[in-house]
C-alpha cells in the first residue's frame, strides 16, 4: 500500500512536466514562424527611411515687403470767412462731394456792395476831372508857346493834370480792393473733395480767422487720389531709393474685409530721415480712389517689391533644419545616404527659403527629416514634390520676412 502511494505522485509530476515542455516548444515554433514571415515581408532596402525630397532651384526672386499702412487724405482745407458778415445762404449739405469753384456759402455783403459803388463813382469823377484838366493843359500849352502866359501858369496847369492822373490810379486801386472784398461774400470750394460737418447756418455771424469767432465754416477733404502712409526697416532704404530713381515702384494695398479687391498705387514719398527710436523709414504711396474704397483713417496691408535677388538658390522652407549652432539641410548623396550641410538663410517668402552654401540641383530632404541622422539611408518618395520655378513678378497680398 505504501509503495503504490509513492508511485502515483511521481507519474503525475512527469506528466505535468511533459505538458509544460510541449507548450514551450509550441510557443518557440510560433515565434520562429512569425519572425520568418516578417523578414520575408521586408523590402530590399532594410533599415532605410522613407522621405520626400526636392532639388535646390536657382531663379530670380522679387523680394516682397509687407507693412501696415494708414490711409490719409491727400489734403484737407478748413474753409473760413475773410470778412465780418452774417451767413445769407448755405449752398451745400454735410458730406457732399464738391468741385473746385463750387459755391459753398453766400454772405450778407451789402456793406461791401456799397463800398464798391462808392469807389466806382469816385473813379468816374476822377476821369471827368482829368479830362477837363487835360483840355485846360492843351490850351495853356498853346498860349505858353505864343508867350501869352508865363511859365509858372503853364506848369500849374501841368501839375494839376498830373495830380488828377495819380488820383485816378489811387481810386482805381480802391475799386479793385472793394471788388476783392466783395468777392469774399461768395465762399467757394478751394479744392475737389468731400465736405465735413457744417458749423454755421443762415443768420450766423462769421468773422475773419484772426478774430475771436474765426472758426472754420466747413472742412473739405480730398480723397481721390488718396495717400497711404507706412514704415519699413531702414535696411530697405537703399533699395527703395534706387528703385524709385529708376522707375515707378508699384505698391499694393489690401483691406481687412471680405471680397475686397487688391488696390494698386505708386510710391511717391520717402522721408528725409530715419526714425532713431524704431529704426524705420516713413513712406507714402498714392492710390486712385474714384470708387472711394479707401477712406481717411482706415488701416490696410501694404505690399511692395523694391528689389530682385538674381540667381537666388531656393528650397521649400520645411527643408531647412535648425541645429544647435546654425541652420542646415539634409543632402541626399548618390549612395542614398544623407549628410548634414550648414547653410545661411537670406530670406523666407511664400513658403520658399532663399539660402547660401549649397549648389543648384542638389537634392535635399523636405519631409521626414525628424527620423534622420547623418549617414542614414533613405528612400525618396515618388510624390513629384520638386520645386516649381519661383516667378519674379510680385504678387499682391503676399507676405515676406527677412
Amino acid at each position: 500500500m505504501d509503495i503504490m502511494s509513492h508511485e502515483k505522485p511521481s507519474a503525475r509530476v512527469k506528466q505535468r512536466i511533459g505538458i509544460a515542455l510541449s507548450a514551450i516548444l509550441l510557443i518557440a515554433l510560433a515565434i520562429w514562424f512569425w519572425r520568418a514571415g516578417s523578414s520575408a515581408a521586408k523590402p530590399k532596402g532594410t533599415g532605410a527611411v522613407q522621405v520626400v525630397s526636392a532639388a535646390v532651384a536657382q531663379t530670380d526672386l522679387s523680394v516682397r515687403l509687407t507693412a501696415n499702412g494708414t490711409v490719409s487724405a491727400l489734403q484737407t482745407v478748413d474753409v473760413r470767412a475773410q470778412i465780418s458778415a452774417t451767413i445769407k445762404t448755405v449752398h451745400i449739405k454735410e458730406g457732399q462731394f464738391v468741385h473746385k469753384g463750387d459755391r459753398l456759402f453766400s454772405l450778407d455783403a451789402r456793406t461791401e456792395d456799397a463800398n464798391l459803388s462808392k469807389s466806382a463813382a469816385q473813379v468816374i469823377k476822377d476821369r471827368a476831372d482829368l479830362a477837363n484838366a487835360e483840355r485846360n493843359f492843351e490850351r495853356q500849352r498853346k498860349l505858353f508857346e505864343q508867350e501869352y502866359i508865363s511859365r509858372a501858369e503853364f506848369e500849374t496847369a501841368q501839375n494839376l493834370m498830373d495830380g488828377l492822373r495819380s488820383q485816378l490810379e489811387v481810386d482805381s486801386a480802391s475799386v479793385a480792393a472793394s471788388r476783392v472784398a466783395r468777392s469774399f461774400g461768395e465762399i467757394t470750394a478751394p479744392i475737389d473733395g468731400r465736405t465735413g460737418a457744417i458749423t454755421v447756418y443762415p443768420g450766423s455771424l462769421v468773422q475773419p480767422s484772426g478774430a475771436a469767432l474765426g472758426t472754420a465754416l466747413v472742412s473739405i477733404t480730398q480723397i481721390d487720389p488718396i495717400n497711404v502712409s507706412f514704415t519699413l526697416p531702414e535696411r530697405e532704404l537703399a533699395a527703395l531709393q534706387q528703385s524709385l530713381a529708376k522707375s515707378e515702384v508699384a505698391v499694393y494695398a489690401n483691406l481687412d474685409m471680405p471680397d475686397q479687391p487688391t488696390l494698386k498705387g505708386q510710391l511717391i514719398f520717402i522721408d528725409n530721415a530715419v526714425d532713431i527710436t524704431s529704426g524705420t523709414i516713413r513712406l507714402k504711396a498714392q492710390f486712385p480712389n474714384a470708387d472711394h474704397r479707401l477712406w481717411p483713417g482706415m488701416f490696410v496691408t501694404v505690399t511692395l517689391a523694391p528689389r530682385t535677388l538674381a540667381g537666388a538658390l531656393t528650397v521649400p522652407v520645411q527643408a531647412v533644419q535648425t541645429g544647435p549652432e546654425k541652420k542646415f539641410l539634409y543632402v541626399i548623396g548618390e549612395d542614398r545616404k544623407v549628410t548634414s550641410l550648414p547653410v545661411t538663410v537670406r530670406l523666407i517668402q511664400d513658403g520658399i527659403a532663399v539660402i547660401d552654401g549649397v549648389a543648384p540641383g542638389t537634392r535635399v530632404v523636405v519631409e521626414g527629416a525628424q527620423n534622420l541622422r547623418p549617414g542614414s539611408l533613405v528612400i525618396e518618395a515618388q510624390s513629384g514634390t520638386d520645386q516649381a520655378p519661383v516667378k519674379a513678378a510680385a504678387q499682391p497680398g503676399s507676405t515676406g520676412k527677412q
